[in-house]
C-alpha cells in the first residue's frame, strides 16, 4: 500500500476468532502508533471502522480506505492487511456466518455506513455483562439496521504486468508528477499501451486513476490533522485550490466539508469512480 511511515508497528495476527456461542463479538483498542496489520483471514466475517483517524486495508487488487464515518465488512475467509493511523480508535466486530442472515453472506469487502445507532449498538454488544436475551435483542437490531453504502470507495489496482509497476510506484509515492510519456517511456512501451491497459483494468483514465490515488492517501493525511496547504504540497499539487477541485470533483465535497459531515452525521461515501468517469 502506501509507503509505510517511520515508527510503524507490524503485527501478525495470533489471536482469530473462532467458533462463538454469540452473533456477534464487539470490541475496541487505540494503536497508539501507526500499526500494520499482515496479511491475515478470518472465519468470521469482520466489519471495522475507526474514530480519530483512517483505516487503509488492501484486498488482492483493491485498496480501501476507511475514514471517520464508514466501515469495511470484510467476508469470512477473505486475505487482508491494513494499517491504522497512530492514535485512531480501532473498532471491530465479529460476525458468526453460520448466525449472520443471507442478506449479509457478501463474498466482496462492503462498505458500511456507520451511522450513530449501529455504532451504539455494536459498543453495546462489546460489554461483557449482557445477559443472553439482552444480548440476542441488540443483535437482531443490529442486522435491522446495518446497510452497506450506496456507493462504495475502492481503489482498484491494475493487475496488469505491463502498468503494475506505474502503480506501484505511485501508491508509494502519490506526488510523483511524472506525465503519461514519461512513464510510458521509462515503461518502454507506448503511451497508447498505457492509456488502453489502465482503462482496460480499472475503467478509469491513468490521470482518473491517479486522481482517485491521491484523494484516497488524502483522506489519511486529512484524519490526521495535515491542513489542506500541506496535504496539497505533500500530494503533488502546484497548489490548494488544485488539490480541493479534484477532492470536490471526486468526492462531491471539499474536504472540509466531506470531514463536518462525517463528524455530524455518518452517512455513505461517493462514488469516486462514477464521479471521475463522468467528469
Amino acid at each position: 500500500m502506501w509507503r509505510r511511515e517511520a515508527g510503524t508497528v507490524v503485527r501478525r495476527v495470533t489471536a482469530v476468532p473462532g467458533p462463538t456461542a454469540f452473533a456477534i463479538i464487539a470490541g475496541r483498542h487505540v494503536p497508539r502508533v501507526p500499526t500494520e496489520w499482515a496479511p491475515h483471514s478470518h472465519p468470521l466475517h469482520e466489519l471495522v471502522w475507526v474514530r480519530g483517524g483512517t483505516l487503509t486495508s488492501r484486498v488482492e487488487d483493491r485498496v480501501f480506505t476507511v475514514s471517520e464515518g464508514h466501515g469495511l465488512w470484510m467476508p469470512a475467509g477473505v486475505v487482508h492487511g491494513g494499517r491504522a493511523t497512530a492514535g485512531a480508535e480501532f473498532h471491530d466486530a465479529f460476525f458468526a456466518p453460520d448466525r449472520t442472515p443471507d442478506a449479509f453472506a457478501f463474498e466482496e469487502p462492503r462498505a458500511i455506513a456507520m451511522t450513530p445507532l449501529l455504532e451504539s449498538l455494536l459498543t453495546h454488544l462489546s460489554r461483557t455483562d449482557l445477559d443472553a436475551a439482552a444480548r440476542a435483542r441488540a443483535e437482531s437490531v443490529v442486522f435491522d439496521v446495518l446497510r452497506p453504502s450506496e456507493r462504495q470507495f475502492a481503489l482498484h489496482l491494475p493487475g496488469d504486468p505491463r502498468i503494475d509497476a506505474v502503480a506501484e510506484a505511485l501508491l508509494d509515492d502519490p506526488a510523483d508528477g511524472r506525465s503519461l510519456e514519461e512513464w510510458a517511456r521509462w515503461l518502454g512501451i507506448s503511451d497508447r499501451t498505457v492509456t488502453r491497459a489502465f482503462r482496460r483494468a480499472t475503467g478509469l483514465s491513468f490521470a482518473q486513476w491517479r486522481q482517485v490515488l491521491r484523494v484516497h492517501r488524502a483522506l489519511t493525511l486529512l484524519s490526521e490533522g495535515f491542513d489542506v496547504t500541506t496535504v496539497s504540497e505533500t500530494l503533488g499539487y502546484a497548489q490548494p485550490s488544485s488539490f480541493i477541485a479534484a477532492f470536490r470533483r471526486i468526492m462531491g465535497t471539499t474536504p472540509g466539508a466531506f470531514f463536518d459531515a462525517a463528524d455530524a452525521v455518518p452517512g455513505d461515501v461517493r462514488n469516486p469512480v462514477s464521479r471521475v468517469q463522468n467528469s
